[in-house]
């Protein structure tokens, strides 16, 4: 997997999902607005002892290395300032923002395999309507199924006590 991740001329943003590397296109002005509202305020937010960083890749296993839009980790697994990914085993959090060309993975794939992985919160994080709003749907890792279940869908503010206390006005969408 480390030789397959540093192939020279490999476009930035590349993943490794079921063993395929899958290459991102380019992002919308809502994932960049959305990524940059929702990590400073993680970031406001954290912690001592976690950090939270976007478009880091995630090592599960040797056939999949996805790269969350954000994520928050541990800060024992945090190295120098050389360092390309995490191990799953020190995220506290992956946040997906869904692109047209990215929906079925950061809906279904991306999901399943972080749940299945250990990863305890998950945040898909879509544009809704006409009017082109952010909505944040929240999960929560069920300890006896391993699997997600929603714990909250947030519209105008994402108030939330897990993974920590956070308050997110995401109507603040507007102003960047």
């Amino acid at each position: 997997m480390d030789d397959l991740m540093t192939l020279p001329g490999l476009p930035r943003h590349t993943e490794l999902i079921d063993a395929s590397l899958v290459f991102a296109a380019r992002r919308r002005r809502f994932d960049g607005v959305m990524a940059s509202l929702l990590g400073e305020a993680l970031r406001a937010s954290a912690p001592c002892g976690v950090r939270v960083y976007t478009s880091m890749t995630v090592v599960i296993d040797r056939a999949n290395a996805p790269e969350p839009d954000i994520v928050v980790v541990r800060e024992e697994v945090v190295g120098g300032l050389d360092q390309t990914s995490f191990p799953v085993s020190g995220v506290v959090l992956a946040v997906e923002i869904v692109s047209p060309d990215s929906e079925s993975r950061d809906r279904t794939t991306k999901p399943h395999k972080y749940a299945a992985s250990g990863i305890e919160h998950f945040w898909l994080v879509e544009m809704e309507g006409e009017e082109e709003r952010p909505v944040v749907r929240v999960y929560e890792r069920d300890p006896v199924t391993g699997t997600y279940v929603p714990t909250g869908v947030h519209r105008d503010r994402l108030k939330s006590a897990v993974p920590f206390p956070l308050d997110i006005d995401l109507t603040a969408v507007d102003e960047l």
